[in-house]
């Protein structure tokens, strides 16, 4: 039997954006023919009210989350939202965590991660500790999953960070951005931001998780009077019906994802520290740089991103790569491999035969 053809063109930068899952487009749709604004008095606007309170309601149970939920226009907003307007004196954040995280908090205290690598934490106890011990109350943000790594922090229980912050009388902000399919929140944290491009919804739509309004400090307008801006009524319900189908898409299993991951690894060197997961890997190549290799790597019909970012046109290390202490001539030959509910085992194959190719 020959080998099935390979795919014209194998989208691998899932952690970018993912496709948009049927059930999203179709409670999209729906979202579409309530076109009147939620504020809005009358029987129209009490309709889409309605619709849109229910989509609230679904998101925090399809999470878990018993606390309150503000729809905002994706996870950058949500962060802005979070650090800014958090009823707390100072901020405190990870050297790893994604740059919207340092555009929402310029003036954040940054923490490097914990050197032992074999149970990396986000950020080191110590110097957290002393940080802590800084006057005034803080908010510290930690992401749960790596961007560029895959890394996962925060598991769903014990977590010591998080007691450790809130012995302090700090707050705990989660960027979930990268939450994946069907993964629990942390227990504990006091607020969580999601993305709705990142799972199967919508570009356009995210959500900030607050377990007391108290927590921050509001500025008028919709959603509660902590966000301006007529409500996305068809993101948000776009955004539910992702959150609601969990796993179900993937058309690979974990240990088929699992298993690529380690015929990568035989190829070349993955980037890893502590816990993984298996839908973004950081790859690097004992030959080419990034840029090379993403021109020939497209050119062979993938789709994958760098490591490392073009900053007025010189190729920079990633100050995330930096934070996880990786060489930067490495980081300099480092790509993004993420997967997606849509990605195929086929293709698996189809770029691992590649990577191999390159490497031979």
């Amino acid at each position: 039997m020959s080998n099935p053809a390979k795919p014209d063109f194998v989208y691998l930068d899932h952690a970018a954006t993912t496709p948009l899952l049927p059930a999203a487009a179709e409670a999209m749709a729906r979202g579409f023919a309530i076109w009147a604004n939620p504020s809005s008095p009358h029987r129209a606007g009490r309709a889409a009210r309605a619709a849109i309170e229910d989509a609230r309601a679904r998101i925090a149970a399809a999470l878990g989350w018993t606390g309150e939920v503000i729809l905002t226009s994706g996870a950058s907003e949500a962060l802005a939202l979070a650090l800014r307007q958090a009823t707390v004196d100072r901020r405190i954040i990870s050297a790893v965590e994604h740059d919207a995280v340092f555009r929402a908090a310029p003036d954040a205290h940054v923490l490097p991660m914990e050197s032992d690598q074999a149970s990396i934490r986000a950020l080191d106890p110590a110097a957290l500790e002393a940080a802590l011990g800084q006057p005034g109350r803080a908010i510290v943000a930690i992401q749960l999953i790596n961007s560029e790594t895959g890394t996962a922090f925060l598991p769903v229980s014990n977590n010591p960070e998080i007691e450790q912050i809130h012995a302090a009388g700090g707050l705990v902000l989660c960027d979930a951005s990268q939450i994946g399919f069907g993964r629990s929140l942390p227990r504990g944290v006091d607020m969580a931001v999601i993305s709705g491009h990142k799972i199967g919804g919508p570009i356009g739509i995210g959500a900030l998780l607050v377990r007391d309004f108290a927590m921050l400090a509001a500025s008028g307008g919709q959603e509660r009077g902590y966000r301006q801006g007529t409500e996305n009524l068809p993101g948000a319900l776009g955004l539910a019906a992702a959150l609601e189908a969990g796993e179900a898409p993937w058309r690979t299993t974990r240990q088929q994802r699992s298993d690529f991951r380690d015929r990568l690894r035989s190829t070349s060197d993955l980037i890893t520290a502590g816990v993984q997961c298996v839908h973004i890997f950081a790859l690097t190549s004992d030959r080419h740089s990034a840029n090379a290799l993403l021109i020939r790597v497209d050119a062979m019909g993938f789709g994958v991103s760098a490591g490392s970012a073009c900053s007025s046109g010189s190729l920079k290390p990633s100050r995330v790569l930096a934070g996880f202490g990786v060489d930067p001539d490495a980081a300099r030959r480092t790509i993004r491999v993420s997967l997606g509910w849509s990605t195929t085992p086929d293709e698996l194959d189809a770029f691992a035969q590649a990577w191999e190719q390159l490497h031979a």
